[in-house]
């Protein structure tokens, strides 16, 4: 995934709400979000190549999403994605930060962002060899391969692409300032529109790689809502999630189209 937009606490209808879109390489099989097992249960997407997943939520009410960093990669490494997966078998964010610190200090991982987040705390992790931890305020943030939130750096093996990508961004989060009186329904549909818009850089079209599939989520005291676009968002319907049942601490019992 190589966009991902986070408004938490933002909304009291659902103060974790996410809009994202996946960046990948042309015929890589995945399958799309759905209930699976694990410690917790929880629903995601999965790439099917290596494993794991690019974001998901669980039945306790967390969030978990990573992009790539754009640093050298290392052949033979452990999967991104199955970090993801193994930190949504966590409760809270604070528990699945702990277990991504502890984890990546084993080495096995090329550099990331990851955030985890939940209704009292979101936390991003940005792994490159170096671990930084950083607890996130209330408000919208936006997470890319070259960074977060205005924080960004100059990738050695495509500056001038980096350096677009940072610039991108910053429209990305001036257009998703929260406006005066917005719910997150109101939010995701701006959000919604801003991933299909070309002008902002976020739907990717290349010779062999491209945005592959966008993802909106709501968590909330009613439950979560989940929408997913199976391809480029620009061009493919998002359609709802079934969720999970029995939903604890505001997660998963709602699943709603447009």
């Amino acid at each position: 995934m190589c966009t991902l937009i986070l408004a938490w606490q933002t909304f009291a209808d659902a103060p974790v709400t996410v809009a994202a879109n996946r960046d990948e390489a042309d015929g890589r099989p995945s399958s799309p979000p759905a209930v699976r097992d694990g410690p917790l249960r929880y629903v995601a997407p999965r790439d099917e190549r290596a494993g794991g997943t690019w974001m998901g939520y669980n039945e306790a009410g967390l969030f978990v999403g990573i992009t790539n960093r754009w640093k050298p990669l290392r052949d033979g490494e452990r999967s991104r994605g199955l970090l993801v997966q193994d930190a949504l078998g966590h409760e809270t964010a604070e528990d699945a930060a702990r277990f991504v610190e502890r984890t990546v200090e084993d080495g096995g991982y090329n550099p990331f962002h990851l955030v985890v987040a939940d209704a009292t705390a979101a936390i991003l992790l940005s792994w490159d060899g170096r671990l930084i931890v950083r607890n996130l305020d209330p408000g919208v943030h936006a997470v890319v391969n070259v960074g977060w939130d205005g924080s960004y750096f100059v990738p050695e093996n495509r500056p001038e692409v980096g350096l677009q990508q940072a610039e991108d961004t910053d429209r990305v989060r001036e257009e998703l300032r929260p406006e005066p009186g917005e719910n997150a329904r109101e939010f995701i549909d701006r959000a919604r529109a801003v991933l299909g818009d070309h002008e902002y850089g976020r739907c990717i079209h290349g010779d062999g790689f491209g945005t592959q599939s966008s993802s909106l989520l709501r968590i909330g005291p009613e439950g979560a809502v989940f929408e997913y676009a199976d391809g480029k968002p620009c061009e493919t319907e998002y359609e709802p999630v079934p969720g999970l049942d029995g939903a604890l601490a505001g997660a998963g019992a709602e699943s709603e189209s447009r």
